[in-house]
């Protein structure tokens, strides 16, 4: 804690951060903030920001003509943890719908767009069986619609994770008709009923077990200046990076890199990165 202080409760030190989140991103922060964010009363918002002042004297100014607390030309974080990936993906969130605007701690959102993303109609019911199977260890009965088949059919899994590929949420599970595990796709899971114990342990499923290195790096192709630009926005260090991946989510991770093709389909300014171990992708990629 900041100056070796008596430690504070949670819900006290989470108001700080938020304090110091809005001081960081917003530039103030005034108690009308705190107490819609938290629904606290104004007399424990004052007392908040007075805290905060005692806690981190330096880093808040009050502006009399804006009526807030502004951040000064010597703050530094004492609560907070600045994460400009954590703040983004909170402006995504806000802005495809899946977070509240009231559930984010941004004020002013800049304006925002991006790709459409499709919603996927998960029903509560199927998630929430879904996730008590995990849970129990249980396999359950689905009516599920793939595309293989015309009409949907019922069939046992026994689920063990979620997985995310980008667009669409999967139900790992192993299937009891295929004898293997394979991935569900929560959205056509049309229905569920019984349930019954798990027929496997989840740790047989080596391939959601067993993790991948993806080694890229720029396209050869690219000028000496186009591929340093290309390693400042994906990190890399000496001219690659790592992304470790499950291999059984590779294919999904290759897909949404750009790297499930030819690399040279493509212009390099469009294809950007490459594998730098195809032969590990190889091995591994069904």
């Amino acid at each position: 804690m900041p100056g070796g202080k008596t430690v504070l409760k949670w819900g006290v030190e989470r108001r700080l951060e938020f304090i110091e989140f809005r001081l960081y991103w917003e530039g103030g922060v005034n108690r009308s903030d705190i107490v819609e964010a938290f629904d606290v009363s104004v007399p424990q918002a004052s007392k908040d920001l007075t805290l905060y002042q005692e806690r981190a004297p330096h880093n808040a100014v009050y502006d009399k003509s804006a009526k807030r607390y502004v951040a000064s030309e010597t703050f530094q974080p004492c609560f907070l943890k600045p994460d400009a990936a954590h703040y983004l993906t909170q402006l995504r969130s806000v802005a495809e719908g899946i977070l509240p605007a009231a559930a984010s701690w941004i004020a002013h959102f800049p304006p925002f767009s991006g790709p459409p993303v499709p919603t996927r109609d998960v029903t509560n019911e199927t998630l929430r069986t879904v996730l008590g199977a995990i849970r129990d260890n249980l396999a359950i009965e689905i009516k599920y619609q793939s595309l293989s088949r015309p009409e949907p059919r019922w069939r046992w899994i026994a689920p063990h994770a979620i997985g995310f590929d980008g667009f669409r949420w999967h139900a790992r599970a192993f299937c009891c008709i295929d004898q293997t595990y394979k991935d569900f796709l929560l959205a056509r899971i049309v229905e569920t009923r019984a349930s019954k114990p798990g027929v496997v342990e989840p740790g047989t499923d080596t391939d959601w077990n067993e993790e991948i290195t993806l080694e890229i790096g720029p396209h050869p192709e690219l000028s000496e200046t186009q591929a340093k630009v290309i390693a400042l926005d994906y990190g890399m260090r000496v001219g690659k990076t790592k992304i470790k991946v499950r291999k059984a989510l590779l294919y999904y991770a290759l897909r949404r890199l750009g790297l499930d093709t030819d690399p040279n389909a493509r212009r390099p300014e469009d294809q950007q990165i490459v594998l730098l171990n195809r032969e590990v992708v190889d091995e591994n990629h069904r």
